[in-house]
């Protein structure tokens, strides 16, 4: 067992307020809207992702479901701003 910690009642030194980073609880409930889908995947990619969800203690679905997610937010970002580039264009 951890030995407890002793509090003493000296000054503590300069303190600072930190910006609130935690989300809010409605973020944490709040859940996208899944479809399931069958995809075939190299051998290679599913054993690479068994073996680091395994490390992570993490399901395999998971991993793919996020990295699928990151490419589609970065991608899906890129085109906004290309959009955006080509109006300006179109306006000149």
């Amino acid at each position: 067992m951890k030995d407890k910690t002793k509090y003493s009642d000296e000054p503590m030194g300069r303190l600072r307020v930190v910006p609130d980073f935690l989300l809010s609880p409605e973020q944490l409930v709040l859940k996208e809207d899944q479809v399931k889908v069958t995809v075939s995947l190299s051998r290679r990619s599913v054993e690479f992702f068994k073996s680091i969800a395994r490390k992570h203690h993490t399901s395999c679905q998971k991993m793919n479901r996020r990295v699928v997610d990151l490419y589609t937010t970065h991608y899906d970002a890129g085109e906004r701003r290309a959009a955006c580039r080509a109006g300006d264009r179109s306006r000149a």
